[in-house]
Order: structure tokens, then sequence, then C-alpha cells
């Protein structure tokens, strides 16, 4: 793996994203990085606005990165986008994961449980937690989307 530049994150599921929040647990521990766990804690239905929210008020409190995982990611990305200053970006490879961190300074990743392997979500994490934001060009269009 390449340098792991994100050492912590804020970590959530609704119910569809549960069983693969849990596999990436022991991942995240492997690979050394800290997360603190947000809920859900099973597979009962839940709502996925509810995790979004949690994640982002945990992260303007102390402007780490997070992580989201619904069925099939858009639903937790359109939740967790409406908060300023977050840019959370629904990764399904390696490109898009590397272009998120890249381009758009992404500070949550969310993922699709129903839409993609754990074997691809773990190329993704890796790729997001060690890729490092170009700034350059790409600055001034992320200052846009707080106006």
């Amino acid at each position: 793996m390449s340098k792991i530049l994100i050492k912590s994150l804020f970590l959530a599921s609704d119910h569809a994203g549960f069983l693969m929040k849990e596999k990436i647990k022991f991942f995240l521990k492997r690979s050394k990085i800290k997360y603190k766990d947000l809920g859900c804690y099973s597979d009962d239905r839940v709502d996925y606005p509810d995790y979004a929210k949690r994640v982002v008020k945990q992260m303007k409190k102390s402007s780490d990165f997070g992580m989201l995982i619904c069925g099939s990611g858009i639903g937790i990305s359109i939740a967790a986008n409406r908060f300023k200053r977050i840019r959370a970006a629904n990764c399904y490879n390696v490109l898009s994961a590397s272009l998120a961190r890249k381009h758009n300074n992404a500070n949550i990743l969310c993922l699709g449980a129903r839409l993609t392997t754990y074997k691809n979500a773990t190329k993704i994490i890796k790729t997001f937690v060690s890729t490092r934001f170009e700034g350059g060009r790409h600055t001034d269009r992320i200052l846009k989307l707080d106006k």
C-alpha cells in the first residue's frame, strides 16, 4: 500500500451497508487506520440521512475524514453533501477514488455495498487514504462549492 495520508476517519452506514461496514472495520484495523463507528449497529432498517449527519457533525468538530456506506452509495452521498465544506464522493473504482481526492479534495468516501465487492472496496479505500489533493487549478473550484 502507498503511504497512508488519512490516519483516522468517522465511519457509518445504513442497514444496507452494515455488513460491508463490519468487514471494512477489520481492513481498517489491519491497515492501522483509526476509525470511530457511528452506526448503524445491525441490519435493522434505518434511514441513511441520519447516519450521514452523524459523520458530518463529528467531522465539523475535528476536521477529520469520513466513510459512509449504503446500498448504492448514492443516497448517503447526497445526504452528506447537503452540508458546507463536505465533499462526499461516491466511488466505484480506483480511478474514481483517486480523482475524488486529487481533483475534488473529497473528505468523505461513499461506497455502495450492493454494487461493490469487498475486494474492490478495499482497493478503493487504499487509494482514497493514500492520495493527496493536487491543489492548483482545483482549489478555486473547491472554494466555489461553499459560496
